[in-house]
């Protein structure tokens, strides 16, 4: 070996070696952190919930366990609507939680996580890392004295399962559906009455009939709630969630106080766990449809022509919200423009290669 390549290279390893060395005395300067967590999601959706355990691990692992965030189920420490609030007021540090579940409170929470017809999860994310999105949507929740840290996604939903097929939009009127957030807003512009149930109690309500259909997320966690049992048809795509992203809602002053490195490890943990999460989900959920329909589920597709009039009404009911909420019309303005920018991109590439190798593989 040529001596100068050897001490070249021997003065990287030194170099490496001695921050190897130093990281345990720069750890042990700083200050021990114990922050509590109120998930959104209960402990049975170990995708959903299981990110928060992830990113809590990875930030206790890359601290040598001096800043530890105790993760609770949803209404272990309060209920799921309230988290928020909690956040906001201290109570606890952080939520790792889906921002539209508080659309009731002002529907600019949405865009921390989706709109009916909105972006698709590569483009949510070059939206929200690369076109301004994160900035725009905490400049809003800032004076709300909190923080969203994206950090996870379940990609495209399932449309949901129905007791009897959905033909035309005429079938959607009167249709008693489990659908939150402004997905329930937009089936009642058709006609249907959502219905705010808690998960632990959508299957008996769809068993009884009180309800005729339910949203939820996707094969992997559908099939651990049985609907397939209870309601046979199982509709693509869910056009109201064409991602969701999910993510740590921060209180600002919990925030501040902890050291740079914290921060900067809070952050890239949570940015693991948002591919991580999509990772798990695209490889849990082939297998987990193909058990459905085994079991005896019904695949349909939406028709055409109802799509198109959820479409209509989406536009219509953004455009309503817009009109009487200046934040949302900012934030949402913005957005659509930048899906309209990367989904005429896509067209050229990911969709033309992905419709040909549907084709491909299906022979």
């Amino acid at each position: 070996m040529e001596r100068r390549s050897f001490m070249s290279k021997a003065s990287v390893g030194a170099a490496v070696g001695a921050t190897l060395v130093a990281a345990p005395a720069i750890v042990q300067a700083q200050p021990t952190v114990r922050w509590r967590c109120s998930s959104g999601f209960p402990k049975a959706l170990d995708t959903l919930f299981g990110a928060a355990e992830d990113a809590a691990k990875r930030i206790s692992d890359a601290t040598g366990g001096r800043f530890q965030i105790s993760v609770a189920p949803a209404g272990e420490i309060v209920p799921m609507p309230q988290a928020a609030a909690a956040v906001q007021a201290g109570t606890v540090e952080c939520s790792h939680t889906a921002a539209f579940y508080y659309v009731g409170q002002d529907p600019t929470w949405a865009l921390g996580t989706c709109v009916p017809f909105g972006m698709n999860f590569r483009q949510h994310n070059a939206w929200w890392f690369e076109g301004g999105g994160e900035k725009l949507f905490n400049d809003w929740l800032a004076g709300q004295n909190m923080r969203y840290i994206i950090s996870g996604n379940t990609g495209a939903q399932m449309g949901g399962w129905f007791r009897k097929e959905i033909r035309t939009v005429e079938d959607i009127r009167g249709l008693k559906m489990r659908i939150p957030g402004l997905g329930g807003r937009l089936f009642a512009a058709l006609g249907a009455v959502p219905q705010q149930i808690a998960g632990g109690d959508v299957y008996a309500a769809l068993e009884r009939g009180t309800i005729d259909a339910t949203e939820w997320i996707g094969p992997y966690d559908d099939e651990k709630l049985g609907f397939h049992r209870v309601a046979r048809f199982y509709y693509a795509p869910g056009f109201w969630e064409g991602s969701a992203a999910v993510g740590w809602l921060v209180n600002n002053r919990a925030w501040g106080a902890l050291p740079p490195e914290y921060r900067a490890i809070f952050t890239a943990a949570a940015h693991e766990a948002n591919a991580g999460m999509m990772a798990k989900y695209d490889a849990r959920n082939p297998p987990a449809l193909r058990r459905l329909i085994a079991g005896g589920a019904q695949m349909r597709t939406w028709p055409r022509p109802v799509m198109d009039a959820f479409f209509r009404a989406s536009r219509t009911m953004h455009t309503e919200i817009g009109a009487g909420n200046a934040n949302f019309k900012r934030i949402h303005d913005h957005y659509a423009a930048f899906q309209r920018e990367t989904t005429s991109w896509l067209r050229v590439t990911e969709n033309s290669f992905d419709d040909f190798m549907a084709a491909a593989l299906r022979g």
